[in-house]
C-alpha cells in the first residue's frame, strides 16, 4: 500500500492551474475558485469541474443549467481574491464577486472574466453529488475564448 505522502506527491503532479467556475440566473451572479478542471470527452466536447460543496454558485448552476470556466492568470490577484472570498457571506447579504472585475458573456449568460487566459461556456449534462467535500459538474462546451499572447481574443462557438 503506498504511503499517504506518495499519494499526495502523485496527485500534485496532475495538470494544475487557477480556474474559476461562474454562473448567473435571474439577475444574480456568482463564482468561485475550483479544485480542478479536466477535459473528459472529445465527441461531444465535455469538461468536468470539481466544486466545493455549499457555495452559492451551486444554486445558480442548478437553476440556469449553465456554467462558465475561466482560467485565471496566477498573477491576477484581484480576480483570485474576489473569487476566493465569494460565497462566504451570509445568505441574506448578496455579494457579487464580479462588481470589481471586467466581465462579458458568450452564449449562456454566465459571466466570463475579460482578463482570463481562457473561457469555456458550458451547458450542464451531468451533476454528481458525491459523499465528499466537492461535487462534480460535467458540461458540454458551447463556446470558448482563448486570449492570445498579444492580449487579443480568439473566440469560437460549437
Amino acid at each position: 500500500m503506498p504511503a499517504q505522502i506518495d499519494i499526495q506527491d502523485a496527485l500534485s503532479r496532475l495538470p494544475r492551474g487557477v480556474f474559476a467556475i461562474t454562473s448567473s440566473f435571474d439577475g444574480r451572479r456568482s463564482g468561485c475558485l475550483v479544485k480542478s478542471v479536466q477535459p473528459c470527452a472529445d465527441e461531444p466536447l465535455l469538461v468536468s469541474v470539481a466544486v466545493r460543496k455549499g457555495h452559492e454558485v451551486e444554486t445558480l448552476i442548478r437553476d440556469s443549467r449553465h456554467f462558465g470556466v475561466c482560467q485565471i492568470n496566477p498573477s491576477d490577484k484581484l480576480a483570485i481574491h474576489a473569487l476566493s472570498t465569494s460565497g462566504d457571506h451570509e445568505p441574506e447579504v448578496r455579494h457579487d464577486p464580479f462588481d470589481s472585475l471586467a466581465v462579458y458573456s458568450l452564449v449562456s449568460g454566465s459571466p466570463m472574466l475579460r482578463r482570463a487566459l481562457l473561457c469555456l461556456d458550458c451547458e450542464v449534462v451531468r451533476h454528481f453529488d458525491m459523499e465528499a467535500d466537492h461535487e462534480l459538474y460535467v458540461g458540454l462546451v458551447l463556446a470558448a475564448r482563448v486570449a492570445s499572447a498579444h492580449g487579443e481574443d480568439a473566440s469560437s462557438a460549437a
